[in-house]
Parts: C-alpha cells; structure tokens; sequence
C-alpha cells in the first residue's frame, strides 16, 4: 500500500523553558490541502544569545514576520520564499522599536520546510540545524553560515534542499545545546529516543550542565502512515419493506392467471388472422401471373461520354494486369539465376570443400599413416601445416560450418604450436583468496629483500605478504599506519636495496624494511625533495642500487608530464632523496606509453606492443625478435606485463601478452624469440595476470613463474606437462630474487600496466 510521511514533533512547553530565555518556536503545519501541497509546514527556532523582555519581544516579532512573510508570498519556489521571508523579517525588525539596544548578529534563526518528502533548511546567526540518518549526523546547511540578525547589510541565506526519508530525525536548536553537550550526545539521544522525549533529555541535559540563557530546541522525526484504511466491513443494505421491488400482483386469487390466459388467447388469434390474410393475398398475386398480358417494350440509349468512360477503364485494367505479368516474370527471371547468384552459390560451396579436401591432404601429409613429420622433418611440415591453415581460412569463407573445421582446426594448430616453440604449462594456487582477505583484489607484485612477495589488495586498502614456501599470506601495511596522516591507499610497490617502497595515492613515499622472515619490519616516511611535483599521472617507479654495503639506491620515475624519467639521488644517511632529480633521457619525450620498466644497468621499458631497451638516456639497437605465429595462429598482441633475470643483459625477459593469454620469453643479450608458454587444458589460464615475477634455478631445473591475478598467488613452471596431460604438483622451491617488480596499471579499469624495478648492481 502507498504510504506518505508524517512529522512527529518534539518541543519544550513554554512553563518548563528558563524563565531567562528570550528564544521562540514556530510550529505552522497547514490544514488547507492546497496550501500543505504547496508551501508545506513550516518549523522555525529563533534564538538569542542575550536575555531579557526587549530580546524576546524581537525574536516573537521574528517569529511571527517569518511564518506570515512565507505563507503571503506565492511569487517563486520554496527556497526564494524563505529567503525573502527572512531577509524582509530582519530589514523590518531594523527599524522597529525591538531592534534597539540588540547587539548586531545577537538573533540566530534556523528554519525547516518540509513538503511532502522535500526538506528545505536555512540557517543564520547562533543556532544549528543538525539531520540524524542511518545512525549518523549531518550539520545543515554544508556551507558556511552567515552572521545573525538584525543587520544594516542584506542578510547571507543559504537554503539547503535534500530528500526527508522514512526514520529522519530534524533537530533545530540554539547553540547552547552544541557547545554544551556535543553533537555525538544529540545525535545519540535523536535516534534512541521519541521526539518528545529526546527534547526533555536534552532540555535536562542542558541545565544540568549550567545553561541559563537560550535553550530552545524542537525535534522532528519523519515517519510513514498509510495512504489508506478500512475502518469498518461495509454490508448491503435491506430494505425496510420485504416486498419491496416485487412485480405488481392482484389481492383476487386466480385473477392475475385468468387475465394472462386472456392475452394469450388474444395475440394467438390476432397472429393467425395475419396469417390467412397472406395466404389469401400471394393465391392472388399467382393468379394474375399466369393470365396472357403484352410484354413491354424494351430500349436503352447509352451517351457517348459512358462509352468512352467504359472504354479508358478497360484500358486501364488491360495495362494494369500486363504490368503485373512483367513484374511476375522479372521475379523468376532474376529467383532462377539471371545474375548467376545460384551459380556463385555453387562454386562458393564447391570451393569451400576444395579448400576443406586440401587442408585435409596438407594435414595427412604431416600426421597420416602414424607418421610425424614435425619430428621428423620440421621445416616440411611447418611448409605443410601452413598451407593446411590457409586452406583451412579459405574452407571457412567459403561457408563451411565451425563444427567441420574445428578438429581440423586442433590438428593443424597443435602442430604449428610444437615448430612455434609453445610450451602448454600447469600452473598451481600457491595462496587461495581465503587466506588474503574477504574479497581480495590484488594488483602489484614485488620481491622483497627478506625472499617474500609483497602485493597490493586495493579492496582491503593494505599491502600483504606472500611467503610461497609456507602459503600463506599476511597483511604488513595498512591504509593509516605510520606517523602523522599515516599511509594513504597504497598505489605502487618498488624494491631498493633492503626496503619496500610504498607509494600511495596521496603522492607519499613510504618504505617498509623488513626485520625478520616472519613477517616482522619497520614502516618509515621517505622524504622526496626538489622542485617537481609529481602528479596523478605517475606510470612507474623502480629503482637501482648503488651501495649494496650501505643500501643506498637511486630511484627512477616515469612522469608524462614531464616527458621524462626522473632519476633522485638518494641521501648519504639514506632518509630520503632531498635533491632535485636530474633527466635519465637524453631528450625529452612522450613516455605516456611506457608501462613498466626494469632497471639492472640498463632500463627495459615495456609498452603495448614492443619492449624498448634504454642506455644511457637513449633507445639501443636492440629490439625483441618476430614471433613465429604472428601471421597465422596468433596475429597481433597486447602487452601488459613484464619480468626478467637480474643479469645485466644475461638471461631471459618474459612478457605477458593478454591478448592471446600467453607468457613469452626473449633472449635478455639479443631480443630473439625462445619460446611461449601458454596454458594447457584443465589448467589455470594467464587471464587478467596483475604482477609477475621469475625464479631463476639451476643444474638444469627449468624456471618458475610466480603471478597474481585478481585474488590469488600462483606458481608455474616454464616446462611442458608430463605425458598424461595432468598438472604438475609444483612446489614453491626457493624465493625469488629481490631484483625484480611487477606492477599492472594503475588505471581505475585495472588494465594492466605492469612495472619491474631490480635492486641489482650491473
């Protein structure tokens, strides 16, 4: 049922007030509809911060003004009314005889408007207007106020206008009641409390603490009542007389049968006697046709102007129905191949199954009678499987459905993938979501000093650490630890030396240095200097170390607006990075597409499509190799993360590539393509990978990637899975290097936009 609201109110009777307080209430609420609908009811509290017979003359005379200002005026809306109702009450009050010998501003008004679900709120001077919702308490209006009244000047009203929900609670009180009590009493008491009530606990509240001046304070508390009801079961209604609406009937017994047999009688002859008089009449009529009679004679003249009228509609119809011929014809014509549609039709269907029996024979080649030409002679077979892919396009062109292409499909691509150097991996949760926080959203990975991952989870606000030999997962920094204002929302995480750099969005750095390998560490602010401010635009940080004995490191920053990677000298006690950088590019350019970069000598930045190779401020000769598949498995790419081996140009660089869910490897020393791995079925995919860091091993043992995704830790290893096709148990083995990040974008879509920064010296 609709419901509408209902005020109730709370105020403190006139006996009960201080005899001291010049303060006074309005209370208008309208019992005309029109005048409810459309000024609604009005609630005023005018205060005075002095006493006495003169003061309480000008705030009733206030009172009073106000209410008639505001109901009379029906020029504009809500707002301007109460605006111009109080404006005009202080300019007459100025020059009335209550006015004198009143301080200027002494007087506060707070006014309150509701009208139907609408609130309107205005304040001036020494009074509050507070508005308790959902368990919490707002001061109205937000802007600040304006002086009080009386005022030589135009008096500052500010209206503020909002929604009155179901279990609002409206305070209007002087100013004694915050000062004296506090907002958290108030707004304790309004929300525990009946409005009635409330304004007596307040009331005594008030005195207990001293007041003896201004105490006027009214409560009103928004609730439903129904738009309708039934008050009582409607019954039908009986007549007084039992007879009453009954046909008319004689007192004489019999009479009223009698006298209907005798109309019956009555319309039966009468019917019978037309009956006859017919008959009588068509035996008649017969006789008179059947008597010799002279026929009469017959002629018609037809004008000139009917017969060529009869003429051009005959002509019209002649056209009209050769017309339609022709168009019947031209359909057939053209529906039984007149522009050698259907012959296409033909020849793209037998060109599909041409192309579906080449493929097939190119795929016979490689695979039939139990052969394996990929083993046996790879550059053979990647000739035929490419052309058994070609054919296979063509065949699905041509019209040939999915369902008969895709085995052909899965024969072709699995052999392409073994020349194309694809490795189908198993990957492992090495941390589920239950052990990080209720609903985890990770983004960063960053190998710390003490042999843990540390990542970011922008749901909780913290920094959390990742111990992959115990799979686990602990929070080390959140949102509002350290000194001052303490850490803001974490947004970056950088490696230098023994620290954990956190930069968070409030453009802070902080550093978090382990004690331990349990967990333990110490969280410090990082002081940046210089002159350069950095912006909301920041990509990535990272850093270099340059005394390992002292752990001291330079710190790299990639800043659009400057054009430049800003590059800080750290301080010689090792507290900050106190000077101005200095511009690690030779000439300024547009780094906004550099996601992340990875600094061990050289920097390696990362961007959509390439991984660009910086030395000594200047993009090198090297560049990442042409992947083998490029032109038929697997066209185009889409660049979001990057990890390497901490070497100087020594070992491998792997990139995430989310547009076919693939990790590649590159030669660190010369940008070739070694080998991609990609997800094997049942498995885990790299889908939505947010950080990524390598684990270099040794005697042989293939490497192993830890990554992130949206709410885990998982670990692969870089080999193909055994035989069987099921995944491997992988273990968590050693740690990670300290010397590399991996960061994803720091955009509010959460593309990923990863950062790597390794401690190692070159």
């Amino acid at each position: 049922m609709a419901v509408r609201l209902h005020t109730k109110l709370g105020l403190i009777p006139d006996e009960e007030r201080l005899e001291a307080s010049p303060d006074a209430v309005v209370v208008h609420e309208p019992t005309i509809g029109a005048t409810s609908r459309s000024k609604g009811s009005l609630f005023a509290v005018i205060a005075a911060s002095a006493g006495g017979a003169k003061t309480r003359e000008a705030t009733q005379y206030l009172a009073d003004e106000i209410e008639r200002s505001y109901y009379y005026d029906e020029s504009a809306g809500i707002p301007i009314c109460l605006e111009k109702a109080l404006q005009g009450a202080n300019r007459r009050l100025v020059h009335r005889r209550e006015a004198h010998g009143l301080q200027p501003g002494s007087v506060g008004i707070a006014v309150a408007v509701v009208r139907e679900r609408e609130l309107y709120v205005a304040t001036a001077g020494e009074v509050d207007a507070f508005l308790a919702r959902a368990g919490g308490l707002l001061t109205l209006p937000e802007e600040e106020r304006g002086p009080g009244v009386p005022t030589t000047d135009d008096l500052r009203v500010d209206v503020w206008r909002g929604e009155l929900l179901v279990g609002d609670v409206l305070v209007l009180a002087s100013r004694e009641f915050a000062r004296r009590l506090g907002p958290e009493e108030i707004r304790r008491s309004v929300t525990t409390l009946h409005p009635g009530s409330a304004a007596q606990h307040l009331h005594h509240e008030l005195l207990a603490e001293g007041a003896t001046g201004s105490d006027a304070i009214l409560v009103i508390e928004a609730t439903e009542i129904p738009a309708t009801r039934t008050d009582r079961t409607l019954v039908p209604v009986k007549a007084a007389e039992p007879l009453a609406g009954a046909p008319d009937s004689s007192p004489i017994p019999l009479a009223d049968s009698v006298a209907a047999g005798a109309s019956a009688v009555q319309g039966r002859a009468r019917t019978a006697g037309a009956a006859g008089a017919a008959a009588v009449t068509g035996l008649v009529d017969r006789l008179l046709d059947v008597l010799p009679h002279r026929a009469a004679p017959y002629r018609r003249v037809t004008p000139l102007a009917d017969r060529r009228g009869s003429q051009r509609r005959l002509g019209i119809v002649a056209l009209g129905a050769l017309g339609v011929v022709l168009v019947l014809g031209l359909v057939l014509w053209v529906s039984g191949g007149a522009f050698g549609g259907r012959q296409q039709g033909i020849q793209q269907v037998n060109a599909g199954e041409d192309a579906l029996a080449a493929a097939r024979q190119q795929l016979d080649l490689v695979f039939g009678g139990g052969a394996d030409l990929v083993a046996g002679d790879p550059q053979k077979a990647l000739v035929d499987l490419r052309e058994a892919w070609r054919q296979l396009g063509l065949a699905q062109q041509a019209g040939i459905s999915a369902g008969r292409l895709a085995p052909l499909r899965d024969q072709a691509a699995g052999g392409l993938d073994r020349l194309y150097g694809v490795v189908n991996t198993g990957s492992a949760v090495l941390v589920p979501p239950k052990k990080i926080s209720a609903t985890p959203d990770l983004t960063e990975l960053v190998s710390g000093p003490d042999g843990a991952l540390y990542s970011i989870d922008r749901s909780a606000h913290t920094v959390v650490r990742f111990d992959s030999s115990k799979r686990s997962a602990q929070v080390v920094v959140k949102m509002g630890d350290g000194t001052g204002n303490g850490v803001g929302d974490p947004w970056m995480l950088a490696v230098g030396g023994p620290d954990v750099l956190i930069l968070d969005h409030n453009g802070a750095m902080w550093r978090w240095r382990p004690a331990d390998k349990t967990g333990h560490g110490t969280l410090a602010s990082v002081h940046i200097g210089g002159s350069v401010t950095w912006g909301t635009d920041i990509l990535d940080i990272g850093t270099y170390l340059r005394n390992a004995d002292a752990g001291l490191y330079n710190l790299y920053v990639i800043d659009p607006s400057s054009r430049q990677i800003l590059r800080y000298t750290p301080a010689a006690d090792g507290s900050g990075f106190p000077s101005d950088p200095t511009n690690y590019l030779a000439t300024a350019s547009d780094v906004s597409g550099y996601q992340q970069m990875f600094i061990d000598g050289d920097i390696y930045t990362l961007t959509h499509d390439s991984v660009i190779r910086l030395s000594n401020g200047r993009p090198d000769q090297w560049t990442p190799g042409a992947l083998p598949d490029q032109a038929d498995l697997r066209a185009g790419h889409d660049y979001r993360q990057m990890t390497a081996s901490a070497a100087r140009r020594d070992g491998r660089i792997y990139v995430y590539d989310a547009a076919h869910a693939r990790v590649i490897a590159y030669d660190k020393r010369t940008g070739d393509f070694i080998e991609q791995y990609i997800a094997a079925e049942g498995t885990p995919p790299f889908t939505d990978v947010r950080g990524m860091v390598v684990v270099e091993r040794t005697n042989g043992r293939p490497n192993s990637l830890l990554w992130v995704g949206p709410d885990r830790l998982y670990l692969t290893v870089l080999q193909p899975l055994p035989a069987a096709g099921a995944s491997p148990a992988p273990t968590p083995g050693p740690s990670p290097s300290a010397s590399h990040t991996a960061r994803p974008t720091r955009s509010p879509a959460h593309t990923a936009r990863p950062a790597a920064s390794p401690s190692a010296s070159p």
